[in-house]
């Protein structure tokens, strides 16, 4: 116990009481150290370079304060002009690689983009006919490159001309009008492009008629024929939408009964265009498909039946058969039926086109004309060709695959278009 006060006393004599603990070393917000007389202000006015400035005490404070001397005061009534604030400059976005982007905060109001101006039908046939006129053209423009009209250039046009299936006959009929004309004086391609197409218009006009319908007799039977990828198919679809929206009630029957592809096809565009649809399982005999669906079609009051066939080529001897077996069922229902039967023709085929309307005529009676794809080809001469020979109406053609790329045929339009004038 002893020992214990002992040291207790020897502790407070090593330190004596009136030593005072050293103040910790206060250092500034840069971590250097401050003179312990100078306040927080000063020191912070010395590290700015700014005189330090004087606070007064509260009851040294003058009652008003009044502006310096320098200061005008505006006069009354006039505004008040406030001093100019500093914007400071925003900063450059970065450049980034192609691929990247900055996120907006607020993301652009997106302007609606401006539709495209609707060709007119005209506009749209000369673009389809495009691969044909230019091609002729160019044939015609490079024949007539300074040179007078004589037999040779003559005989040279007249070849041209065959050569881009425009016919025999066509082709005369131009070479002799020209040669009336135009014969030991210099010629233009312009002024062939401009006989030319009067010459096709001729040609033309007589076959370019409506497609009549005879609704005395309900329903009005129309037989589509053609061989394999003629765009049947979608022909009759495009019709259906024409004849549905005009308010007539339209029946289309898959006598097409070889492709299953071509049965749910149509049943597609008979739900698209609000007709009905008849069709029968694969395989199934297509006279007797032809004959449900025109009892069918009466029993509901059709006004016009559309009935697709299966296609086949001109040369195949029993697929022909058949297509008469369907006409002649047909007769039996009605002696007149069927009231149209419309060939489709592609006219990429060029002159086999020619072959395919001989033959269809003599064997399904047909009575009209459909060219289809007249877009994707440079022969769309073999139209005039083939009216020239076979002088059958020729309906609509078609320049795309839209529902309003196939239209009425117009003479004046096709010739101009074919012709490039």
């Amino acid at each position: 116990m002893a020992g214990f006060i002992k040291r207790i006393f020897s502790f407070g004599k090593e330190r004596p009481a009136d030593e005072e603990k050293p103040a910790p070393e206060v250092k500034d917000a840069a971590g250097e150290p401050v003179a312990e007389d100078k306040t927080a202000f000063e020191q912070a006015s010395e590290r700015t370079g700014d005189e330090p400035e004087t606070i007064l005490p509260a009851e040294d404070l003058p009652e008003t304060i009044e502006a310096p001397e320098s200061a005008e005061e505006p006069p009354a009534g006039e505004p008040v002009e406030a001093p100019p604030i500093a914007i400071a400059p925003e900063e450059e976005a970065p450049a980034l690689p192609a691929g990247f982007a900055l996120t907006e905060d607020e993301p652009e109001e997106e302007t609606q983009p401006e539709e495209a101006p609707q060709l007119s039908w005209f506009q749209r046939l000369r673009a389809g006919l495009s691969r044909t006129s230019s091609q002729l053209t160019q044939k015609i423009s490079a024949l007539f490159t300074k040179r007078k009209l004589d037999e040779d250039t003559l005989d040279e046009l007249e070849d041209l001309l065959i050569q881009s299936d425009l016919g025999v006959e066509t082709a005369m009929r131009v070479t002799g009008a020209l040669s009336s004309e135009r014969y030991g004086k210099d010629v233009s391609g312009e002024d062939v492009a401009r006989i030319m197409a009067a010459e096709i218009e001729k040609v033309l006009t007589p076959v370019a008629q409506p497609l009549k319908l005879d609704l005395s007799h309900k329903p009005h039977v129309v037989l589509v024929v053609g061989v394999n990828g003629t765009g049947k198919t979608t022909t009759i679809g495009k019709l259906a939408a024409k004849l549905s929206g005009a308010g007539l009630k339209v029946t289309l029957a898959a006598g097409d009964t070889f492709r299953a592809a071509a049965i749910e096809q149509l049943k597609i565009w008979a739900e698209r265009t609000g007709s009905d649809f008849i069709g029968t399982k694969l395989g199934a005999d297509a006279a007797g498909l032809a004959y449900d669906a025109f009892e069918q079609a009466r029993a509901k009051k059709s006004d016009v039946l559309i009935i697709d066939t299966a296609g086949r080529l001109q040369n195949k001897t029993e697929l022909m058969a058949e297509l008469e077996k369907i006409v002649r069922v047909l007769a039996k229902l009605d002696p007149e039926a069927p009231h149209t039967v419309l060939q489709t023709l592609d006219a990429t085929t060029g002159q086999n086109a020619m072959n395919q309307v001989e033959i269809f005529r003599n064997v399904a009676g047909v009575n009209g004309l459909i060219m289809t794809k007249l877009d994707g080809t440079a022969r769309g001469g073999i139209l005039v060709a083939i009216a020239a020979k076979h002088k059958l109406p020729v309906y609509f053609i078609g320049v795309g695959e839209g529902i309003d790329d196939l239209e009425p045929f117009e003479a004046g339009d096709f010739a101009r278009a074919i012709a490039g004038v």
